[in-house]
């Protein structure tokens, strides 16, 4: 039995592996107690998914250096099939569902319901709903995954691990998708698993105020060692006291502060209406009306849903929507931006909510990442002149403090914030007056937020005009110089950045 009066059903000893010139963990030592929510938390790159991987076989017993014990016996998994048998599933911040079966079919995909290679769909059926009863889905089990909400497919996929009798749970990014409605409906869940059946979790999040609300402990890795194990207990532990762990100091204000005279208006939009793309006759923004000066950070807030996104992308050269009407202003003067390469020549810069999928080219490398948006800058008679393209991924480098080992690393090789740095590397590079900003820092860690956020200070002291989305409330008014708020595909509000509080944003949003 451990100080917490309850045994140890996992522990990792002294686990250290190495990749080619990088010891991605060095000794490290985790223990989760039984009926234990324990946060592992760290900064990108720390290792922390790494050892994740580790336990559940993705990275198989000879590739690492330690010992691992689960529930009292020496585990040894060569993949991940093995390590679901002894009761550990993991679900990825990237949901391993496929959209086109059914929620039934999906929480037992790869261990059907079948005899003899018959799929029994009457048990299939009836297991299922005995699952979703349990997790509180009222879905009908037929339903297509691709039907149901994000924060519902999380719970499809712990059915999933359910299915297979887990008995730990680990949940990368549980809440980076979801909004706040339905990661707090997560995390009780969590909560039930544990008192009610006695299911283990650990998460891995960089939202520390859910962290702080919802583990038993948290274990800290930074640079791929273990700092220290923190009790929670009754009182809480301040973000501060976990943030010190993370970064190794005190970050004493989470927004660095900005003092920038706001110039003319720069960006100006008027009567912005979108009909969704596939059914026109739903309309998904009306009559949305922004402006934004030289040297401003306009906020945008607003629920899951409000139409953020969709107006960001209706903007960046209509990629987005059906029967666009209304205008938009650079400089004064209207301006069409009826295409992306039109938009990027008037300097329209859009950083996507999704770096992954939309925002880099993944198997490429920082170098040709940097120049997409904006080759001809790089090239003559439309041929590219690799010189000119290294001496620009170069600086953009070292602008940006892009930690990598040159710029030859492949983007997918990167961790959050340094994806996120390539990105805004690229669109920096297009030479923009106008930088909309989607979600710039989802699914990074504080010590990266805070060098974004520096980042964005750098360029509006600059005279650019920037249009920042963030479905973190703290991170709009600590950012913000003015904040629009949306919901329902409609301006509600404006409050000015210096005086406004989470309070009297919740109340435009809600004012419908």
């Amino acid at each position: 039995m451990d100080a917490g009066g309850r045994g140890a059903l996992l522990q990792m000893r002294a686990i250290t592996m190495e990749f080619p010139g990088v010891k991605a963990l060095d000794n490290v030592n985790l223990t989760v107690r039984q009926q234990e929510i324990h946060a592992l938390v760290g900064e990108n790159g720390a290792g922390k998914s790494t050892l994740m991987k580790i336990l559940s076989g993705v990275y198989p017993y000879g590739t690492y250096q330690g010992d691992i014990v689960f529930d009292g016996k020496a585990c040894a998994f060569p993949d991940i099939k093995q390590s679901e048998r002894a009761g550990i599933a993991i679900i990825h911040q990237e949901l391993a569902l496929s959209p086109y079966l059914s929620i039934a079919e999906n929480i037992f995909l790869g261990h059907e319901r079948a005899r003899h290679q018959v799929i029994n769909w009457h048990k299939t059926r009836e297991d299922a709903l005995y699952y979703m009863k349990k997790l509180g889905l009222g879905e009908n089990p037929d339903t297509p995954v691709n039907r149901i909400g994000v924060g519902k497919q999380q719970i499809v996929e712990i059915a999933k691990a359910l299915a297979k009798e887990a008995k730990l749970l680990i949940l990368d990014e549980p809440t980076a998708a979801l909004n706040e409605t339905d990661s707090q409906n997560l995390l009780r869940l969590l909560r039930e698993l544990r008192d009610a059946h006695g299911i283990a979790s650990v998460m891995i999040s960089h939202k520390l105020n859910e962290v702080a609300a919802v583990a038993d402990r948290i274990t800290i890795i930074r640079d791929g060692k273990t700092v220290e194990t923190l009790e929670v207990g009754r009182e809480g532990i301040p973000e501060e006291r976990i943030i010190k762990g993370m970064v190794g100091r005190e970050i004493t204000d989470r927004f660095p502060k900005r003092s920038v005279p706001l110039g003319e208006v720069v960006f100006e939009v008027q009567d912005w209406t979108v009909y969704h793309p596939e059914q026109t006759e739903r309309k998904l923004l009306d009559k949305v009306n922004i402006k934004v000066r030289a040297g401003e950070v306009a906020g945008i807030a607003g629920l899951m849903g409000a139409g953020r996104t969709e107006f960001a992308m209706s903007l960046f050269g209509r990629c987005y929507g059906a029967n666009i009407s209304g205008k938009t202003f650079i400089n004064g003067k209207e301006a069409a931006l009826t295409s992306i390469p039109k938009a990027i020549e008037r300097g329209l810069a859009y950083v996507t909510e999704d770096r992954k999928e939309y925002g880099l080219v993944l198997i490429e490398d920082i170098k040709q990442n940097t120049t997409l948006a904006k080759l001809k800058k790089v090239a003559a008679y439309n041929v590219i002149n690799d010189a000119a393209e290294v001496r620009e991924a170069e600086y953009y480098k070292r602008v940006m403090n892009t930690k990598a080992p040159s710029i030859l690393q492949p983007a997918m090789h990167l961790s959050g914030g340094n994806q996120q740095k390539v990105v805004l590397s690229k669109w920096l590079f297009s030479d923009p007056k106008i930088l909309i900003l989607d979600e710039p820092t989802r699914g990074i860690d504080v010590g990266a937020k805070y060098e974004i956020y520096t980042i964005i200070n750098m360029l509006a002291s600059q005279g650019m005009a920037c249009i920042l989305i963030s479905s973190e409330l703290p991170e709009v008014i600590g950012m913000s110089d003015r904040i629009y708020v949306m919901s329902e595909g409609r301006i509600t509000g404006e409050l000015d950045g210096r005086s406004a509080t989470q309070e009297a944003v919740m109340r435009h949003i809600i004012q419908t």
